[in-house]
């Protein structure tokens, strides 16, 4: 976007673009959901225009006819209130100059506000922050998009002529900016890179140990990126990985991270899951990974929570896997056990099973395990790769 006429605009550098000058129009004083309207409508005239006249200053453009729409907005709504001879005498701002700091992360704690329900803060974010689609955030939540949608409106009618000058809070922050890079890790490398760049931001504006932990782990995961898809877009379990497409860089800046958070206080739940990445990433073969280290982090992670069964039950299905390859795989199957009701319904509840079983030597129940999780996975790439796994197993039993 140089100024030179092009066929079609980059959607990609638009939504990156997005987030900053929402923030900017909630910086100046916009009402929340009037902004975020406004600034829709810019982009629809940006896919309009900008094929024939691309501007100098994408933001400043988008940020400029946004501002327009706005005084747009209360012009007719004065005229409805035969008070539009006032407000015709306002002048139009000029556009917003670059704020110091980081809007976006300015932008992420005004989703976070505390006046939200929790679920709220999360969706608003994933949609004002992460640039979402309200489709794809109702899949992360497993709702209809119908209900996501009502939820995002109820958010910015919470909001709607409050002053966003108070923080959101600073946990459901961390555990926002974390379902952005898991949603980015799972296809979207831009909301993973940006989830990484909040992250870093917000270790500088806080020394919440538990701010370093979601970088670290942040960083560590993403790491091994490289390596989790095959040459035909096929997914590749850690244990098979090529861990020479690991980004060594990445993981040892982790390390870096993590141990800074682990000297200040006791773990929080981000420092716990960098720690089990850390080890799972400093091993050379899965064969030599510390899984009874592993183990005794999964036992720190499952005491952070009175009942982690219901209130945590992601830690303690990865606990039996850590318990099936040090105590071996009955004692991890055992451990799944106590997650039927809460997860039964789950693919990774059945996916872990099928490993479990593998793991023990019983091919027909791994292999059965792996044909009920891909029937219940939604993601397709996940479908294929546990319907991939059943085959394998049940061929290997003959």
């Amino acid at each position: 976007m140089s100024g030179q006429p092009t066929d079609r605009v980059d959607e990609g550098e638009l939504r990156a673009l997005v987030p900053r000058v929402l923030a900017g129009l909630v910086r100046r004083g916009e009402d929340f959901d009037a902004a975020e309207d406004a600034l829709q409508e810019a982009l629809m005239e940006a896919l309009r225009v900008w094929p024939e006249h691309p501007p100098q200053d994408p933001r400043a453009w988008l940020s400029t006819v946004a501002t327009r729409r706005l005084i747009d907005a209360r012009r007719s709504d004065a005229a409805r209130r035969a008070r539009e001879d006032t407000l015709h005498e306002q002048p139009e701002p000029e556009p917003p100059t670059t704020e110091t700091g980081d809007d976006t992360l300015f932008l992420l704690f005004c989703s976070c506000h505390p006046d939200l329900a929790p679920a709220s803060q999360v969706a608003l974010t994933l949609r004002a922050v992460g640039g979402l689609t309200t489709r794809e955030i109702a899949d992360a939540f497993y709702v209809p998009e119908a209900t996501m949608a009502q939820r995002i409106s109820r958010a910015k009618r919470s909001l709607r002529g409050r002053r966003l000058d108070e923080p959101g809070d600073l946990a459901v922050v961390l555990r926002v900016l974390y379902l952005v890079y898991t949603t980015g890790h799972a296809g979207r490398v831009d909301l993973a890179a940006e989830a990484i760049r909040l992250a870093r931001q917000l270790t500088l504006a806080t020394e919440e140990p538990e701010a370093r932990g979601l970088l670290a782990l942040m960083l560590l995961n993403h790491a091994r990126l490289p390596a989790r898809l095959d040459g035909q877009g096929r997914i590749v379990t850690l244990d098979r990985q090529d861990r020479g497409r690991w980004d060594t860089r990445e993981i040892a800046e982790g390390v870096r991270v993590l141990q800074s958070a682990l000297a200040l206080e006791r773990p929080g739940r981000y420092q716990v899951e960098a720690a089990i990445a850390a080890l799972h990433d400093d091993a050379a073969s899965a064969a030599e990974t510390d899984w009874p280290q592993i183990l005794a982090w999964y036992d720190d992670l499952v005491a952070l929570t009175d009942d982690p069964v219901h209130q945590d039950p992601a830690a303690v299905l990865g606990r039996a896997v850590a318990v099936g390859h040090v105590l071996g795989a009955v004692a991890g199957l055992r451990e799944t056990d106590r997650l039927r009701e809460v997860l039964g319904d789950r693919h990774r509840w059945h996916a872990v099973r099928g490993h479990l079983h593998e793991l023990d030597g019983d091919l027909p129940a791994a292999g059965a395990a792996y044909t009920q999780a891909a029937r219940r996975a939604t993601d397709v790439a996940e479908r294929d790769h546990l319907v991939r796994q059943a085959v394998r197993a049940r061929a290997a039993e003959l």
